[in-house]
């Protein structure tokens, strides 16, 4: 059985750009667990997910577009099990005030030796 370790991956989205929340590992796959989002201001605000696979050139594919966010909530995104990100894919956040935006991502590595 392929090892595995249980980790996580934190952003606090003090600007408006495109951020990087998580990279997998050369030769690993991740399992996505939660996405978690806090807003901490007193504001509702959106949150933009996607993720960029550099492996095609790159492209972009996009999970969540301008999702809702309620003031001072916390949001669970994912609605199932788990989200599979390849070796070397992205996941990115973009919100869309400064300063309001917590992302909290709980992930499964497995390396596998291949790729």
């Amino acid at each position: 059985m392929t090892p595995s370790l249980y980790t996580n991956a934190k952003v606090d989205l003090t600007g408006t750009s495109l951020t990087t929340v998580y990279t997998v590992p050369a030769k690993t796959y991740a399992l996505i667990k939660s996405i978690i989002v806090s807003e901490d201001s007193g504001n509702a605000d959106t949150i933009t997910l996607s993720i960029t696979d550099a492996a095609s050139s790159p492209a972009t594919f996009s999970l969540f577009k301008t999702k809702a966010i309620s003031a001072n909530a916390t949001t669970e995104l994912l609605s199932q099990d788990c989200l599979v990100l390849k070796a070397s894919e992205i996941l990115k956040a973009q919100a869309a005030t400064a300063n309001r935006l917590h992302v909290i991502v709980s992930i499964q590595e497995y390396y596998t030796g291949i790729g």
